[in-house]
């Protein structure tokens, strides 16, 4: 394993976000604010609880994973898509380094990227609700696994774009409506039986639920699903991100 190879790709890409960290440390704060506002007093004052745990903390956890996915993604499409547009990923490519080494690279930095944003978000909740934790550990192997799953479905992305409008095509039509309709700002039990079904289609559903669970102890789904559904889209992600680099699709050409 080249471990400098991987220190210069994800120190690169980190640098990158120093560059910018006002604007990538302000942005998630004014968001996280005006969704409690608007969700936590506004609808708050008329749904005070939701399974015994106060309206303002329920949503904490459905907050920190909508931004978690959309960051993580949007960071690993745009780094890797960079470079394909400017014409540097053929140095990458040319130098004697492996397809999982510039994965790690990248993904590790993106990860990195969503991870901060996500603690971020979480000490700014605390500042509007308590917010207890019953299972620390579990909460940061969550949202660890969620911002590596995430950015390796970004990095596919990044290398699926043919231009920057593609970029955001998947995160704005795909994922966040999957977000909003996997029980980020309420309970899926609070839904009718046939629509509780049809959630469970959803696979956004089960990140959302066990990272709820690491907080208050309860869960729409599972524990071990939502592990296996997190373990399963990490494993597709490595798969596709394998017959990428094999191929040369969309890289190469």
């Amino acid at each position: 394993m080249n471990w400098r190879a991987i220190w210069t790709i994800y120190r690169s890409e980190m640098a990158r976000t120093f560059r910018t960290l006002v604007q990538s440390l302000v942005a998630p704060i004014i968001s996280t604010s005006l969704y409690f506002v608007v969700f936590g007093t506004a609808i708050g004052s008329r749904i005070e609880t939701v399974e015994g745990i106060d309206y303002g903390a329920f949503i904490v956890p459905g907050l920190i994973m909508l931004t978690v996915l959309m960051q993580s993604i949007s960071n690993a499409s745009f780094g890797i898509y960079f470079p394909k547009f400017i014409g540097t990923i053929y140095e990458v490519l040319s130098a004697p380094v492996s397809f999982l080494e510039v994965v790690i690279g990248y993904v590790g930095a993106a990860a990195t990227k969503s991870l901060m944003i996500g603690l971020v978000i979480y000490v700014t909740a605390n500042l509007f609700v308590t917010l207890p934790v019953k299972h620390p550990f579990a909460a940061l192997g969550f949202l660890v696994l969620t911002c590596v799953s995430f950015a390796l479905f970004g990095f596919i992305i990044g290398i699926w774009a043919k231009n920057f409008e593609q970029l955001q095509l998947v995160p704005l039509l795909v994922i966040n409506p999957l977000v909003f309709l996997g029980g980020a700002f309420y309970s899926i039990s609070m839904l009718p039986p046939v629509w509780q079904t049809i959630t469970l289609f959803n696979p956004v559903v089960y990140l959302i639920s066990g990272f709820r669970w690491s907080f208050f102890g309860t869960a729409d789904v599972g524990v071990g699903l939502s592990l296996a559904a997190i373990g399963v889209f990490t494993g597709a992600c490595l798969l596709a991100i394998w017959w990428i680099f094999r191929t040369g699709w969309r890289i190469r050409s």
